[in-house]
């Protein structure tokens, strides 16, 4: 099936799904209908078992369902069940269904174990990934499932279909932006130049940051820069942007009060803060037909900006580099799953540990004490990357604490906690994270990709809520210091009383390949600070509890 069928398909089920529910009785009808108009299953009864029977201590288990050959495991509940809150057993235990199924999961055989377990309520999936068994679920409500259908792909598929495809977007991000980096490059008069260099970094990322910011409803409308842009003709795309980043960096009472007169579909552009558009020397060269033409069809009308993950899209950004840069620098890529090897154990399962016993707390009081306690402590810690390149350790930290924190959200909010007052109930920051990085576009990439997430996370927050929550102007700075870390004093860039976790991937050049700086910079650490360097090539440093 193509995506727009499937997109087609996706919304007539959830259509016609919207208003049933019942438990026993519609189930089985629920799943092979979104196995066979959903996802192409033409005979899904041979793809799905349903009530497979478990034999537990005192009594038998009924498995909802199971597909073998992805192993999904399913336990479902009625519309109106809440999918995190314990129900009581037939052997008078309270389990949540996540909790039931993974107790059905362990009486199996290792080799039918599930990867995966989903738990439905008819309104709401919640995907556990057991590769991560303690992780928190991904959510999909079913009024969304027109959009994120892809993400209920692994039903079908074998692997992380939703990672596979923030990866294939970011790399498709990537390549527009390699390409719009090499067009204007030619346009310059002297393309060899340092300083044009910059420029053109700076123009690369400010036009990221637009073409996310128009698809994502940063901007307010969807394709607010594209038809923007659109007015002007090729000779005038320079003097366009010129006004729009000018506009984009001021507070509304500070612009020409003529201004909507003038150019309404300017005026209409919200004041962005952060110090990326603040600039006004960089140089943006002429463009052609065939720039005018990629800047606004095939990187905006034709691409969909708001599904890349921040944390790929840094590394992919950031390889618009001359490859001789990276090398010389020792810059290299660190996958997710190898962030992810980094922090779980640093902080990551101990946090994920602390929230599960407190959502298991049953005194609600109690609960509400210690959710509202742990978000201030994730909102407390502080961290550091000596060698942040495009910030993508920073960037998945940040995600994975703002998904914490946003189930400790959910958790206040289900319990009638009252938001009516709070105009934003997001306590933990991207300031939270301070990065080093000797490149100047690095910085900015890792600057932007912060920005990206904290927006990404702030809808998740929305969904949740159901409040709309101001994103610009920007409230917070990424604090990544254009610095080379093995010189400059790191008490500079965060205060060590605060700082709870070093971490990242150093960049590493061969003796025969670093220059005669890169050796006096090891001499000089060697020396000042051996015992740090020798602790942070190690790849991870716990300050303190």
């Amino acid at each position: 099936m193509t995506d727009a069928k499937q997109k087609s398909a996706a919304k007539a089920f959830a259509e016609y799904w919207q208003d049933k529910g019942y438990e026993k009785g519609e189930s089985q009808a629920f799943w092979l209908s979104l196995l066979r108009e959903v996802f192409g299953v033409s005979e899904p009864e041979k793809l799905i078992r349903f009530e497979d029977q478990v034999k537990l201590d005192k009594s038998t288990g009924f498995i909802d369902g199971f597909i073998a050959n992805t192993h999904v495991m399913i336990e479902q509940k009625g519309a109106g069940k809440e999918l995190n809150k314990p129900i009581k057993q037939s052997d008078g235990s309270l389990l949540t269904p996540f909790q039931q199924a993974k107790r059905y999961s362990a009486e199996l055989p290792y080799s039918d174990r599930p990867r995966w377990i989903v738990t439905c309520n008819f309104r709401e999936f919640y995907v556990y990934d057991m590769e991560k068994p303690h992780g928190e679920p991904e959510k999909i409500r079913l009024c969304d499932l027109e959009k994120e259908y892809y993400r209920l792909a692994f039903l079908v598929e074998q692997g992380n279909t939703h990672v596979q495809r923030e990866m294939e977007i970011s790399i498709k991000a990537g390549e527009v932006v390699g390409l719009l980096y090499d067009g204007l490059l030619k346009q310059y008069k002297d393309p060899e130049d340092p300083e044009t260099l910059k420029s053109l970094n700076k123009l690369c990322v400010r036009l990221v940051f637009c073409l996310y910011a128009e698809d994502a409803g940063i901007f307010g409308k969807h394709l607010m820069f594209h038809d923007y842009m659109a007015q002007f003709a090729v000779k005038d795309m320079r003097k366009g942007l010129r006004q729009l980043f000018k506009v984009l960096n001021q507070k509304t009472e500070d612009r020409d009060e003529y201004l909507a007169d003038d150019d309404p579909l300017l005026a209409a552009f919200p004041y962005v803060n952060g110090g990326l558009f603040a600039d006004e020397d960089a140089v943006i060269p002429p463009f052609t037909e065939a720039l005018r033409d990629l800047l606004l069809r095939r990187a905006s009308a034709d691409f969909d900006w708001s599904e890349i993950s921040p944390t790929i899209f840094g590394a992919v950004f950031e390889s618009t580099l001359n490859p001789e840069t990276r090398r010389s620098g020792g810059m290299h890529y660190t996958s997710i799953e190898n962030i992810h090897k980094v922090i779980d154990p640093l902080f990551l399962d101990e946090l994920k540990k602390e929230l599960e016993e407190i959502q298991a707390i049953e005194v609600w009081k109690t609960k509400e004490k210690s959710l509202t306690s742990f978000q201030k402590k994730l909102a407390s810690l502080e961290f550091l990357d000596p060698a942040a390149g495009s910030g993508n350790f920073l960037t998945e930290s940040y995600l994975s604490l703002r998904r914490l924190e946003n189930i400790v959200i959910d958790e206040l909010h289900r319990g009638q906690m009252s938001m009516d007052a709070v105009t934003n109930p997001i306590q933990v920051s991207i300031a939270q994270f301070h990065g080093i990085e000797i490149n100047d576009f690095a910085v900015t990439v890792a600057k932007t990709a912060l920005w990206i997430a904290e927006s990404q996370m702030m809808k998740e927050t929305e969904k949740i809520l159901l409040l709309d929550l101001d994103f610009l102007p920007l409230k917070t700075n990424a604090n990544i210091v254009e610095a080379n870390a093995l010189r400059i004093d790191w008490e500079s860039v965060v205060d060590k009383t605060k700082l709870n976790y070093i971490m990242g991937n150093p960049p590493f050049v061969g003796y025969t390949y670093q220059t005669d700086c890169q050796k006096e910079d090891l001499q000089l650490t060697e020396s000042n600070a051996g015992k740090t360097l020798i602790m942070f090539q190690a790849g991870i440093l716990r300050l303190r509890n």
